[in-house]
């Protein structure tokens, strides 16, 4: 069977649109499945419906990824939409042409410099997950490539001022789509950092200001990247092989930070997408990040530890489902401060359940799970500080959330690799923890009790970028969870936080 390309769909007769050549406007750095079903959707539809005319050239993050497969197929992918909208499914397939190609920086630095000094491009898109923006002091002005996000960006933005820096409007738009809070505010703070320890001068840092616009926004699409279960019947039905497959909810909402002429330069409002350029992204991202995404993580370790695999298996369970939704409306809606009505918040809540049931996406824990320690901070800790501020008390499903993480990075016979660090649910099922590897490293080498792991974990600072045992109450009760779910199991205490809660001594 052969790969995917635009002469073989032309040789089929495949009838969908496409759009073989176009100028590079955007570029984007992240080539994972969630960017593929979300910025490169939506800039496909830009092309088809409002004459966008352009195409996105990406940049792999990290010294791994999915370069070469992305150059191998020209850019081209299945996208699969599957769900239910409006009580009906909802199954759709488009191939997606708005990428050009895929950069590998870490074999080809000048490739990504060649793409500063083209006058056609005007975005940046991201997403290097929340722990991408980060400030890296040893990064360096000629390193090739400087190893964190931010200095890249740096570089290039520096090279593109070397380039234009004289002329007007050769700016860029930059749109941060990590979830973190003000993700656009803290890009562009971090490279005023870089410019600052690299000595650029004080006219690049004029040019940045006033040329450049750093959007912070929110991103809101369930994605389950590629079908590994269905790839072979999937492949025989299209009638060609695509490594590059991608599936993902229909639902989807993009939310940028921006000044008012945005909303007529980007392209979405013609073409009739779910993409809102506002004053204010904060308001929806507090929605999201804390209400979908602070479920996900607070529900998806327990139930790994519970036998689960699959976020929609895990709905199907009654004391699961009951877990997930005293998590949301009892300890998370009522401590969410947006200015968006109430109304609309308890319909956004209500949503999650649906989108999390979703009987076509195999949304696995695991994927969900990938640098917990990071999600949990920014998903689940504000949740649960509010809530204990305006209770008195703890918020039962979030400290067992809490309790749960402690479990999964410490399950027996872990060991530690370059890959992650791996261990054992049960006799001969393994699992593979990813994370920060200052996290890895700290859980790998403990070799204390239960009692000094959670001390020595909540009162680290790197973690959490606080002190958690100074939340009254805290370590204790966390303590006691953990050896709920060491001596019980993660089901049966998932099952006593929904319906009594705790009765801490």
């Amino acid at each position: 069977m052969e790969l995917l390309s635009y002469d073989l769909l032309r040789r089929q007769g495949y009838d969908g649109y496409l759009l073989e050549s176009a100028p590079e406007r955007v570029l984007q750095f992240g080539e994972g499945g969630f960017l593929r079903a979300f910025t490169n959707y939506f800039f496909d539809l830009a092309n088809e419906r409002a004459g966008f005319h352009g195409k996105a050239v990406l940049v792999q993050p990290i010294d791994h990824g999915f370069a070469e497969d992305i150059n191998r197929q020209q850019g081209l992918y299945t996208l699969y939409e599957r769900g239910v909208q409006d009580g009906r499914p909802v199954q759709t397939r488009r191939i997606i042409s708005s990428v050009s190609r895929c950069i590998n920086p870490y074999l080809d630095f000048e490739a990504l410099l060649t793409c500063a000094r083209s006058p056609e491009l005007r975005y940046i898109t991201s997403n290097t997950t929340e722990a991408g923006i980060v400030f890296d002091s040893t990064c360096g002005l000629h390193d090739a490539p400087p190893a964190s996000f931010p200095a890249k960006l740096t570089r290039f933005l520096y090279e593109r001022f070397l380039a234009f820096g004289n002329q007007t409007g050769k700016g860029l738009v930059i749109l941060s789509c990590e979830l973190i809070d003000d993700n656009g505010r803290r890009l562009a703070d971090i490279v005023r950092q870089y410019s600052a320890l690299w000595q650029l001068g004080s006219a690049f840092e004029q040019w940045l200001d006033e040329q450049n616009v750093f959007c912070s926004t929110l991103v809101d699409r369930i994605v389950t990247g590629y079908p590994r279960a269905q790839a072979d019947e999937l492949m025989q039905q299209q009638g060609y092989q695509d490594s590059l497959m991608n599936v993902c909810e229909p639902f989807a909402l993009w939310v940028i930070e921006g000044p008012a002429w945005l909303r007529d330069e980007l392209p979405f409002a013609r073409a009739g997408l779910p993409v809102i350029v506002a004053e204010n992204h904060m308001p929806y991202k507090q929605r999201k990040v804390r209400i979908l995404n602070g479920a996900h993580t607070a529900m998806v370790l327990l139930c790994y530890l519970a036998g689960q695999d699959l976020v929609r298996c895990c709905m199907q369970d009654a004391v699961i489902r009951q877990f997930v939704a005293c998590t949301i409306h009892r300890e998370i809606l009522p401590t969410l401060t947006s200015t968006l009505a109430e109304q609309e918040l308890a319909e956004f809540a209500q949503s999650v359940d649906s989108r999390f049931s979703n009987p076509y996406l195999n949304h696995a824990l695991l994927s969900i799970a990938l640098n917990s320690t990071s999600k949990w901070r920014t998903r689940c800790l504000p949740s649960l500080k509010l809530y204990t501020q305006q209770n008195g008390t703890l918020p039962a499903c979030l400290t067992l959330s809490l309790a749960g993480y402690l479990a999964f990075y410490t399950a027996p016979n872990r060991t530690l690799s370059s890959h992650g660090m791996t261990c054992f649910r049960a006799e001969h099922d393994c699992y593979l923890v990813q994370d920060d590897q200052f996290v890895l490293e700290f859980f790998a080498n403990f070799n204390g009790n239960d009692e000094q792991l959670v001390q020595s974990t909540l009162s680290n600072c790197a973690f959490w970028s606080e002190d958690l045992t100074q939340i009254d109450g805290l370590t204790q009760a966390v303590g006691q969870a953990l050896h709920g779910i060491r001596t019980k199991g993660a089901y049966a205490m998932m099952q006593q936080a929904a319906e009594k809660g705790f009765h801490y001594e």
